[in-house]
């Protein structure tokens, strides 16, 4: 643990509560993709299968309940509670797309040997988490715009893989530990959010709403 990681840590655990606190106070899910909360909800459950076969520490046991918990809940929120608000009319990427290849990487880049399946799903959600954001993205392009508090969201999902770079960098120079399958998946994701945050930036944080340039 250290500095960097803690703070990416808190901004993931802010994204979420923003998240919730979006389709809750507002009573909708309108701008957000049932697709890429599906994809996390998948990524959660295989990246933390080893809860079943060893304890790290109470902090790493409740934040993996916790991300898991709470993938389901917005699910729920938005294919149960609000199903009536989204719109399923602009979440349209086909995320098949995107889950083959990562199954693919998975089972050719991953610790341990051919048949560990807890290392090939792990290799396999980080993969995955690298283009998650994607139906999220492609959906803001469809529509050009987006509520102020989504923006924040996605702002704070942004800052939390940013700031786990700066996480891998540190345990280079302190520790000689690289793992490249999860530096080059979150570089991949960071540079994903580069379109967003110029207008995040740009707009956003100097008062006006989010739009995408026509």
């Amino acid at each position: 643990m250290n500095i960097f990681r803690l703070v990416a840590d808190l901004m993931h655990l802010a994204s979420i509560v923003i998240l919730l606190l979006k389709i809750t106070q507002t009573r909708s899910a309108a701008g957000i993709s049932f697709k890429t909360q599906a994809l996390y909800a998948l990524i959660f459950c295989t990246r933390y299968l080893d809860l079943f076969v060893k304890f790290v520490s109470l902090y790493n046991t409740v934040m993996k309940l916790f991300f898991i918990g709470t993938s389901f809940y917005i699910l729920y929120l938005m294919k149960v509670k609000y199903r009536a608000t989204w719109d399923s009319t602009h979440d349209t990427l086909r995320v098949e797309y995107l889950m083959g290849p990562c199954a693919v990487l998975g089972l050719i880049f991953h610790e341990g040997g051919p048949f560990n399946i807890i290392e090939i799903l792990w290799s396999f959600s980080i993969f995955l988490e690298s283009v998650a954001i994607l139906p999220q993205l492609f959906q803001l392009t469809r529509t050009g715009e987006a509520e102020t508090i989504t923006t924040h969201y996605l702002f704070a999902l942004g800052a939390y893989r940013g700031l786990y770079i700066l996480n891998w960098i540190y345990r280079y120079f302190t520790d000689g530990h690289v793992d490249y399958v999860a530096v080059i998946s979150g570089i991949l994701q960071t540079a994903l959010y580069c379109d967003f945050f110029y207008v995040y930036f740009g707009r956003v944080l100097k008062g006006k709403k989010f739009k995408l340039p026509a």
